[in-house]
């Protein structure tokens, strides 16, 4: 059996050691198909120099080293011979483990090959590719710092690894000399205590020389597990930072179960004052805090939405529970106005779904604390009165959304129910909102017809203020239909001046309106150049969501009002000619662009823009050509590339407006 090493020595203080062995493929246990799939997925076809297998079969393996430990001077090597123990110390352990760097080499093949499938898919395309335009540049000298850049990085140190010579390793058994001589360096070369004056020491000054206090460790305290918890090393940081990392991790625990994972010996009572730092009582169980979970200038991994307004969400889900065993998925997405998503996230941390009942609190009431701990429960009730008071102002909590469900008896099986059962009870329920709506009705027409004969005695001494007229509806000026006493739509003005009338805004809030939904859009425009009408609302949901409760952009913005602010804002509709068996929605069908950025790049854009008013998809060296015969300029790499990236992206070959890519 044939082995080759090599070490490199270009990997700043971290030696590493490649192994290449070879495979006995003669051996009854060793798949030749397999060895030979490999080897073909590796080289392909033709064998050459540059063949990783030139057997073509898979027939040798390189392992590579990785340090085993990152602090190895408390380690030793010890040897016992003849009542005497020798001690060796280590200044570093490698791990050798297979490298499947061949497989990296099998997809990179497999890319070119798709590449070279997808280059010619027409005699047309074929014809574009025929001409191309050299651009001949001269390096520049490089200077002292840019050679130190590029000597410390990582593509650099990986192409001198590569560089580096195999050396034949000789492989020497366990009794061979060479093997005994080797081993003779293990053993001390003293001869008598004399000489060795530290060890005639005590027992306890011989170990403290032996394991003395890591200063490593006060300076280097261990990090928070992420994934998997140590207890050893959690064990280690002070209480407060153990009952966090514990909460974060497990999200819902019984007091009893986090007494027992922090240890024998450790104070109830600490342990208490801990604990309602991070995590708030629901059903006598602990919960950990939202903040905790999502800390500040952190955002959602699903929506984007900011970590204020997710903990906002989330405390809602966490109160729902202290008023009830179950909460419902669909009530918690129309209160919170999340992604369902995030909401699933958020019901997921502490409750469990059923079937046709909703989601149910994962763990039981713990009436054992409660009992023990009534001072706590009352403290907890407390907060939870002040988070309620806050919830309330921020989604207008109805009263049904703050007095609990009476739920009934819940059976150990969850409920069955047919098809046809739930057809007739949504009749049912129809029948009966159908009659109360119906007696609703008949009492305010009764009203109106009363508050209209008021009314009608006292026209003579009533003036109506002529205002201006909209173009787009006329306003009904008629003196007795007009007149419901102060009312509008059957609603006093003092409700709320914010709301739209007859689809239109109070003349006030038009301005703050428009000068907010205004800057939205610049802004954004700025930041994408181009967007559908699609992305574009979606953008607009995301700012809705991260604004305070009683925002002037609350009043209600329609598509309308939106498609109107981009074009006043300097932006075009691009008419992008799509495929006719495209199945897009007719928002994504819409596409606007920025017309005029105020940079250097805007003739460049908009060269770019009409040409894919005319076309689908274009190829970048026709964009290229296009660019440089309007601008009148050639543009480098660089140059192309920016513009490209404003507008565009690349998609097998082709460029498309972003947005509308269909897959």
């Amino acid at each position: 059996m044939k082995s080759f090493i090599k070490f490199s020595k270009h990997l700043q203080c971290k030696p590493c050691v490649e192994l290449e062995m070879a495979i006995d493929t003669l051996n009854p246990n060793y798949c030749r198909s397999k060895g030979e799939q490999i080897a073909l997925n590796v080289d392909g076809t033709c064998a050459d120099e540059t063949s990783t297998y030139s057997s073509k079969l898979m027939d040798k393996q390189t392992f590579c080293s990785s340090q085993a430990a990152s602090n190895v001077s408390r380690y030793a090597a010890a040897i016992y011979k003849k009542g005497e123990l020798h001690l060796t110390p280590l200044h570093g352990i490698l791990q050798l483990r297979p490298s499947f760097t061949y497989l990296d080499k099998a997809d990179a093949k497999h890319r070119e090959r798709e590449a070279a499938n997808e280059g010619g898919d027409s005699s047309q395309d074929e014809a574009e590719d025929d001409v191309k335009q050299i651009t001949v540049r001269f390096s520049r000298p490089e200077t002292e710092q840019a050679r130190q850049r590029r000597v410390q990085s990582y593509e650099f140190l990986q192409k001198r690894q590569a560089e580096e010579h195999w050396v034949h390793l000789h492989y020497y058994g366990l009794k061979d000399s060479r093997s005994e001589h080797e081993r003779q360096y293990l053993f001390s070369q003293g001869h008598g205590l004399a000489e060795n004056t530290e060890l005639i020491k005590s027992p306890s000054e011989y170990l403290m020389m032996l394991m003395p206090p890591s200063v490593e460790e006060e300076n280097e305290k261990p990090m928070a597990p992420s994934n998997v918890l140590s207890m050893a090393q959690l064990r280690t940081l002070p209480l407060a930072d153990q009952i966090k990392i514990l909460m974060k991790n497990v999200k819902v625990m019984p007091f009893a179960n986090l007494l027992s994972l922090l240890g024998s010996g450790t104070d109830p009572t600490a342990v208490l004052r801990c604990v309602q730092q991070v995590a708030l009582l629901v059903q006598g169980n602990w919960v950990v805090k939202s903040d905790v979970l999502y800390p500040k200038d952190t955002s959602s991994p699903h929506s984007g939405v900011p970590a204020e307004v997710l903990c906002r969400g989330r405390d809602f889900v966490m109160w729902k529970f202290t008023q009830d065993r179950w909460v419902v998925r669909k009530e918690v997405a129309a209160v919170t106005k999340l992604c369902p998503e995030d909401v699933k996230d958020f019901l997921e941390h502490m409750s469990v779904a059923r079937i046709n009942k909703g989601w149910e609190f994962m763990l039981p009431y713990d009436e054992d604390f409660v009992k023990k701990h009534p001072d706590i429960v009352q403290r907890q009730q407390m907060l939870w009165m002040g988070i309620q008071a806050k919830l309330e102002k921020v989604y207008n909590l109805l009263k049904e959304h703050l007095t609990p469900k009476k739920q009934e008896a819940q059976s150990a099986h969850p409920l069955l129910v047919s098809g046809e059962q739930r057809v007739n009870m949504a009749k049912a329920k129809v029948k009966q909102n159908y009659g109360q709506l119906e007696k609703e009705f008949q009492k305010q027409k009764a009203e109106m017809k009363s508050n209209d004969t008021s009314a009608k005695t006292d026209v003579p001494n009533i003036r109506i203020k002529e205002e201006p007229v909209s173009e787009e509806e006329p306003m009904d000026t008629s003196a007795h239909e007009g007149l419901n006493n102060g009312l509008v739509n059957g609603l006093h003005p003092a409700q709320g001046s914010m709301e739209p009338v007859n689809g239109h805004l109070p003349g006030g809030c038009i301005d703050r309106v428009a000068q907010e939904l205004k800057a939205f859009v610049s802004s954004t425009f700025k930041k994408q150049f181009v967007l559908t009408l699609s992305e574009l609302k979606r953008l607009f949901n995301l700012h809705l969501a991260s604004l305070p409760p009683g925002h002037t952009l609350f009043s209600g913005i329609s598509d309308k009002m939106l498609q109107d602010m981009v074009l006043d804002t300097g932006c075009k509709q691009i008419l992008v000619p799509f495929p006719p068996q495209t199945a897009a929605s007719p928002d994504e069908l819409k596409v606007y662009a920025l017309w005029e950025a105020g940079d250097t790049y805007d003739q460049h854009r908009q060269v770019l823009l009409e040409l894919f008013s005319k076309n689908y998809r274009v190829r970048r060296n026709v964009i290229q050509s296009q660019l440089s015969q309007e601008c009148g300029e050639d543009l480098n790499k660089q140059e192309v590339d920016r513009v490209l990236k404003d507008c565009c992206v690349s998609y097998g070959g082709m460029w498309y407006l972003k947005g509308t890519v269909q897959s």
